[in-house]
């Protein structure tokens, strides 16, 4: 993969602050924000100027690192009860993605063996690069499991956004489709624009335009009749969750997506690292699904849509049913149904691709 399309959304900076793209600003302006200050992290996961649940998962664990680097905690015992008070707001941001509370998890736990201030910072530090460094690497093995899926010259539907903007790094739906451009068994990208924020149109496309992978926008409604009319050969999308069922958790507007292409003979798999594999959840009745503000559906911006005095309904994520799910894809292999025998296989070891 060359460099020029390697493309990171977050990073640690020396000195002690974390850069990161502001993704509500694009694709108009690309603005960088730079801080030391944990808040700021946690509002930017809130407000999605930091989205997907690979990244959020980065995020809080470069938030929790900030911590460690302000107030005057001289006393190891002082700082922990400092950090789960922290990890609990940062977990609150947003409760579906469980990428969130994983990495959370790892960076506490890091430090259980540290018995001063100095060596838990220096503990936290090195988990919270480790944990980006190995979504990184994990994203580009899930793209060459995933590229080796698709037909030769394949045309692919994506779903949101599970870019390198939703990730680390690389991306896992759209880090499939850059490995397959890259071997030149890719042809084309159709990209629903992904009500009512846009992550299609605004995120998808700009990064798929950025590495000149051919795409085309469609309006969500467009979904149906252009699976029907032969002209995507496999859906791919991320997810936020996957419960031990095979059940999965994805932008609003996936489960339909998922419905189609099953009505329509076209695969439909899922990309995500193992982190998003919640084996302590049965099935996706059990996963949270985060209500979003209902000005994002009655307003664009600054300009309402919807007459004055009307409500509506906003949830950011909803539930496909494992039945339509023919694979989910994974830095460690394949995983195929029965979900409850294979998710296991492949949070523990390497899988063959093919399941």
């Amino acid at each position: 993969m060359s460099e020029d399309t390697f493309f990171k959304p977050i990073d640690w900076l020396p000195g002690g602050k974390v850069r990161f793209l502001d993704q509500t600003r694009l694709p108009q302006d690309e603005v960088w924000v730079e801080t030391d200050d944990y808040t700021v992290v946690a509002q930017a996961i809130r407000t999605l100027q930091v989205r997907g649940a690979p990244l959020i998962g980065v995020a809080a664990a470069y938030a929790l690192l900030l911590t460690t680097l302000t107030g005057d905690d001289t006393d190891i015992d002082n700082l922990r009860e400092r950090l789960h008070r922290v990890s609990d707001e940062l977990a609150s941001t947003r409760p579906t993605a469980v990428n969130l509370t994983w990495a959370l998890t790892r960076m506490l736990s890091s430090i259980d063996e540290s018995a001063t201030v100095t060596n838990a910072r220096k503990s936290l530090l090195a988990e919270a690069r480790r944990i980006h460094e190995e979504d990184i690497e994990g994203n580009r093995r899930i793209g060459d499991n995933g590229a080796q899926l698709l037909r030769e010259q394949a045309t692919v539907m994506t779903h949101c956004n599970a870019g390198a903007l939703a990730t680390g790094g690389f991306g896992t739906a759209l880090g499939v489709i850059r490995a397959a451009h890259v071997d030149r068994s890719l042809r084309h990208v159709f990209v629903p624009e992904t009500r009512p924020l846009l992550q299609g149109s605004r995120l998808t496309a700009w990064e798929l335009a950025r590495d000149r992978i051919p795409c085309t926008l469609i309006v969500d409604s467009a979904v149906g009749s252009t699976l029907r009319r032969g002209l995507a050969h496999a859906v791919i999308v991320g997810a936020d969750r996957i419960a031990a069922n095979g059940d999965v958790a994805n932008k609003i507007g996936t489960y339909q997506i998922a419905v189609l292409a099953h009505e329509n003979n076209v695969p439909f798999y899922v990309a995500a690292p193992t982190s998003t594999i919640d084996l302590s959840t049965s099935s996706g009745d059990d996963i949270p699904i985060e209500q979003r503000s209902q000005d994002e559906v009655t307003s664009m911006g600054d300009t309402r849509l919807a007459a004055t005095g009307v409500g509506a309904s906003n949830p950011a994520f909803d539930v496909t049913p494992s039945i339509y799910v023919t694979a989910i894809i994974t830095e460690n292999g394949v995983a195929r149904a029965p979900y409850e025998d294979s998710l296991p296989r492949v949070c523990t070891s390497e899988v063959p691709v093919g399941g």
